[in-house]
């Protein structure tokens, strides 16, 4: 990150919820303040106007996908980095005040989301209790706290701020569930290059032109980038109008990735950089290997060849 280590952070609140817990695993937030924002576009504007160093919000779940109103963000506004990548396991519980027990629960307070990856633990365990909507994890811990509700589905940090007693955890139907967030800033030089990297990008192809998404694609296919992520946002400009983000493996430092974003801005209408940064790796995950280049296409041999071109200008035949 530039400058000076960022001390103020800011992330999608209220307290208690997973994007809090995520942003706890980053030891700079443990040692500096951390500030809940209603909305993810009011923490990332929290960012802009210098109110906050750096914002964690929400990308991706495995089960919901992408989280739109994120992107969107991303796509307009002053422009901001992402300078590191949380992956954070989705383990849902039930908790309740103290004392009280499984069968007497008649209310639950969720998330949509969240009662939607419990449908089955809750169809099996709790057939006849209502299920509540509320706005976060943390407010239907919260209300099961102030004693609205008889139970709240919510993350473990949910549960231990407001001192629930956790009446049965681990109850999403998909076990293996994960979201990923992402720290961001304003602009600045990324994090030095590890060799195990993710580059952003949200690219505005040209619209009057015939295989326009194909030539973005061989861009990075002939330089063997491996694009691990793309989704597609509409821009609000006209009906068909779209805006792609590419997650891509690698770092703008290496030699090929710089070729392939230099290629990208030729063909493009716009590219809007949007970090390169280490990847999280979590044991268990193929995420753990990343993929390497083809033959003759590693930074290695980029150089390579970039050195024997110079040769031949010069004379040399060898």
């Amino acid at each position: 990150m530039p400058g000076t280590p960022p001390t103020r952070f800011v992330y999608l609140g209220p307290e208690g919820t997973f994007a809090e817990q995520a942003l706890r695993t980053v030891p700079a937030a443990e040692r500096g303040s951390r500030t809940p924002a209603r909305s993810v576009g009011e923490a990332l504007e929290a960012v802009r106007s210098a109110d906050a160093d750096a914002a964690l919000v929400p990308l991706e779940n495995s089960i919901g996908g992408a989280v739109g109103i994120t992107l969107d963000e991303l796509a307009e506004g002053e422009p901001l980095v992402i300078t590191r990548e949380v992956i954070l396991p989705v383990e849902f519980v039930l908790g309740a005040r103290a004392g009280t027990v499984l069968p007497s629960v008649r209310s639950v307070a969720a998330h949509p989301q969240a009662s939607t990856q419990c449908r089955g633990w809750l169809r099996t365990h709790l057939p006849d209790a209502v299920v509540v909507d509320v706005l976060s994890n943390g407010a239907a811990a919260a209300g099961a706290a102030r004693d609205e509700y008889d139970a709240a589905i919510c993350a473990p940090i949910g549960a231990t701020r407001h001192r629930l007693a956790v009446l049965a955890d681990k109850i999403a139907d998909h076990p293996d569930a994960v979201t990923r967030f992402v720290l961001l800033a304003r602009p600045g030089p990324p994090p030095p290059a590890t060799g195990d990297d993710v580059t952003s990008l949200a690219i505005y192809i040209a619209h009057d032109r015939v295989g326009a998404l194909l030539s973005v694609l061989m861009e990075l296919a002939v330089r063997g980038v491996n694009l691990t992520r793309i989704e597609s946002r509409p821009t609000g400009e006209a009906l068909g109008r779209y805006v792609f983000f590419l997650d891509c493996t690698g770092h703008v430092a290496d030699v090929r990735m710089g070729e392939a974003l230099q290629g990208l801005r030729r063909v493009c209408a716009d590219v809007r950089f949007l970090g390169s940064y280490p990847r999280h790796r979590w044991e268990g995950s193929a995420r753990e290997r990343p993929v390497a280049a083809p033959v003759g296409l590693s930074d290695a041999d980029y150089t390579d060849a970039a050195a024997w071109l110079a040769r031949l200008r010069g004379g040399e035949l060898t």
